[in-house]
């Protein structure tokens, strides 16, 4: 049975819902619709803050996809005469199918799946079924492709590309240094205010996935960069800005309103938009002649953590500065290790430099050492 709450029988779903217009302030459901209990559901992740707004949009996304395909497969009927009860088993294996012959990815399909997975417990948990028709329905195995990234050589080319004695250069190089020396995403660069840089202890402090705070060490360069953007650049763009009424600060009022003001700015003085972070990386990788088709700024956040492991940073420290929930996520990056372990094995271990005349004389003196023995 539903949990009763005060205003009504109502559970905690309904009684958030009504607030939100899906649900009528007395009652259940306004109609027994598949399209009401996914706004029920987008809503609820939505005010439990466990998804970001992107998951959620994600989430919307993949269940209009796998409606629209029931709507196919049914014949006949519209999106909002579907119910929960059209959901079966049979049509999420059927979908998963079917995606495979559009051409998804295996982790794309895993991802929609999921997708379907959580809205089927949903239904489950808040009575719109009886029975969950997605609980023995298993991820796709998915192939960890090996991220692309970029070598030293062509970040060298792509930063050699940026004119710093502008202030778009300015700004532009602060960016990039960011983005690969931190190995942040670059939702959360375009999220940084000025008070998120700790300039004397070298830190950045970064809000990742699920609003979790991370802080991130920058090394001088990054630093150097920085500086000079905000001595140099960002005032440019600080002019820009239309004259808004902000009210009388004192001194120390005003300290706190700057480091609470964007970091990165654009034309207009607002803050710089992901888009906007990404276009300014595709003008830099096609002046260092490398392809944009193959890079993007999450591009530099794979080439920060193969970078420090093929370094001799351990996995765990890098899963850290990355802000991945499982360490799993980090092995990826360890398609570097076999090659630095032969470094590390040619560098370290007595033997690994023998050469051939060396083997044979070892074999020469210990063939003769056992006759030795016999002639005392």
């Amino acid at each position: 049975m539903p949990q009763v709450y005060a205003n009504g029988n109502m559970n905690l779903t309904q009684v958030l819902l009504s607030n939100h217009g899906v649900y009528p302030e007395e009652g259940g459901l306004m109609a027994d619709s598949l399209l009401d209990w996914k706004e029920a559901f987008l809503i609820e992740i939505g005010i439990s803050k466990t998804q970001s707004p992107n998951t959620v949009d994600a989430y919307a996304n993949d269940l209009d996809q796998f409606f629209d395909y029931l709507v196919k497969d049914k014949k006949g009927i519209s999106v909002e005469s579907l119910t929960p009860s059209d959901i079966k088993s049979e049509h999420i294996r059927d979908y998963a199918v079917y995606l495979g012959q559009q051409g998804y990815k295996g982790s794309s399909i895993s991802r929609k799946l999921s997708s379907i997975r959580s809205f089927c417990r949903f239904l489950t948990v808040r009575e719109g079924l009886e029975t969950n028709p997605a609980k023995d329905i298993s991820s796709r195995k998915t192939h960890n492709h090996l991220p692309k990234v970029l070598s030293r050589e062509e970040m060298e080319k792509l930063f050699e590309s940026i004119d710093t004695t502008t202030p778009y250069g300015k700004r532009d190089r602060a960016i990039i240094e960011l983005l690969y020396g931190a190995g942040l995403r670059v939702s959360e660069l375009a999220k940084l205010n000025v008070g998120d840089v700790d300039y004397s202890l070298g830190f950045v402090q970064v809000i990742g996935k699920g609003d979790k705070e991370r802080f991130v060490p920058i090394g001088s360069v990054a630093i150097e960069a920085l500086g000079d953007y905000l001595e140099n650049g960002r005032p440019f763009f600080e002019k820009k800005q239309p004259q808004k009424q902000q009210g009388a600060y004192t001194a120390k009022d005003q300290a706190i309103h700057i480091t609470k003001r964007p970091l990165f700015l654009n034309k207009s003085g607002d803050r710089l938009s992901v888009r906007s972070i990404g276009r300014i990386l595709d003008k830099y990788l096609a002046a260092a002649g490398l392809d944009t088709s193959e890079f993007s700024p999450h591009t530099l956040r794979h080439s920060f953590a193969t970078h420090l492991i093929s370094g001799g940073a351990d996995l765990r420290s890098v899963q850290d500065m990355l802000g991945h929930a499982s360490i799993t996520t980090t092995q990826i990056y360890t398609h570097v290790l076999p090659e630095h372990l032969k470094q590390v094995y040619a560098e370290a271990h007595p033997r690994a430099h023998i050469t051939e005349n060396q083997i044979k004389e070892d074999v020469c003196v210990n063939q003769l050492e056992p006759e030795k023995e016999r002639e005392k």
